[in-house]
């Protein structure tokens, strides 16, 4: 059974594209209101004077620490609670270890990792003391499966899945749900560091899915009744053959 989510308040990180902008505009659709986290900030408040009143800009940077730890405190100054926390925003390192360098090594696992840990962190005591709330954070296919050429990702995700997993089952008490919605690869800019015959073969292949695809998936996630979790959900194209 399907459970409205008019009136419900979302914060979505990395929302002023991609998966992210997907994620808020389907949310708006569904008569949330959205809080729009991202760096970008002329992009942000350029989507937010279109998309609405219910769509809320908040800039953050996720890779500053004062920023990142500000978020959840300053989105508490602009609405009264939080319903929803959607980690989604994240960066992509492809291809063969050596060919990358130690300062992208720490922006990914940073954005990837330690970012998503420290927003959960921060809006727990918040939903815990409501007894209510869901958490949800885009992992990916990379989550499951080692994938050869993108060993500095797919090992960001995997540390995603065991938070997320080991977090769903310390919030089950407090009637917080926490989930991960797991794409295989989507039509977006963090492609642009695939090997370019990776790209080739899945854009020829119809490999590749569209960002409303996965924001289609995180919305049947939180309109299941609170008595029931989906605790992941891997969306893939029909065609990725991938793992």
């Amino acid at each position: 059974m399907s459970v409205s989510l008019q009136g419900k308040i979302a914060v979505i990180t990395g929302a002023a594209s991609g998966i992210g902008l997907a994620a808020t505009e389907a949310l708006l659709e569904q008569g949330a209101t959205v809080v729009m986290v991202d760096w970008n900030e002329a992009a942000l408040i350029a989507l937010a004077g279109k998309l609405g009143e219910k769509a809320i800009p908040q800039i953050t940077n996720l890779l500053d620490e004062g920023s990142c730890n500000r978020m959840i405190p300053d989105i508490l100054q602009k609405v009264d609670h939080i319903d929803i926390l959607y980690c989604n925003a994240g960066s992509y390192i492809g291809g063969n270890l050596a060919d990358t360098t130690p300062d992208a090594i720490d922006r990914m696992l940073n954005l990837n990792v330690n970012a998503v840990i420290k927003n959960v962190h921060a809006v727990v005591p918040h939903m815990t003391e409501r007894k209510t709330g869901d958490i949800i954070v885009t992992c990916s296919v990379a989550g499951h499966f080692p994938i050869h050429w993108e060993p500095v990702y797919s090992s960001s995700k995997w540390a995603i899945t065991c938070f997320v997993q080991t977090m769903r089952r310390q919030m089950i008490p407090f009637g917080v749900r926490v989930a991960q919605v797991s794409p295989g690869p989507v039509v977006s800019a963090l492609l642009a560091d695939w090997p370019e015959e990776n790209l080739r073969k899945a854009k020829e292949a119809g490999a590749l899915i569209d960002p409303s695809e996965v924001a289609d998936a995180v919305i049947y996630m939180l309109t299941r009744k609170r008595t029931v979790t989906i605790r992941d959900m891997l969306v893939l194209p029909t065609s990725f053959d991938g793992v």
